[in-house]
């Protein structure tokens, strides 16, 4: 079991989220909040703020992919086997709607392949309150074994 799942189960949510967030401070830009955390699937929460909104008052393009790169960063971290390890490489978006509420976002990782080392590429959505697809990503993921 990966360290980042063995403190989510342990610590739960809200402590676990807060911890992510002192590891790596850029996450707290977008005040997450860790619904659920397993192998193959990661759904974090991201309130609307005015903080994270561009000048036409929806959330930023920036802070969604944030948010994406969290559950696709934390989804690896709990589905690739023991001693590998992995880097984001790259990040491909895109914006279905303009998002006006707090976000809900979901790596689904599924049908990736994690037994083996190399480009894995994890599928994000971010949903609004109104269930909505807003955002879009595929983000590919360096898995190496050690």
């Amino acid at each position: 079991m990966s360290q980042s799942l063995a403190a989510f189960n342990a610590f739960g949510a809200e402590q676990f989220s807060a911890m992510v967030c002192q590891q790596a401070p850029y996450f707290s830009t977008i005040a997450p909040e860790l619904v659920e955390l397993k192998p193959t699937y990661a759904e974090a929460r991201m309130p609307f703020r005015k903080e994270i909104t561009n000048h036409i008052g929806t959330v930023h393009a920036i802070a969604m992919c944030n948010a994406a790169e969290l559950v696709a960063g934390l989804m690896t971290d709990a589905s690739i086997p023991a001693g590998s390890r992995w880097i984001p490489q790259g990040m491909t978006v895109q914006y279905l709607a303009k998002a006006k509420t707090g976000l809900r976002a979901v790596a689904d990782g599924s049908d990736v392949d994690w037994d083996s080392p190399g480009e894995k590429v994890v599928p994000v959505t971010l949903y609004d309150e109104a269930e909505q697809a807003v955002f879009t990503a595929a983000i590919t993921m360096n898995v190496k074994a050690e």
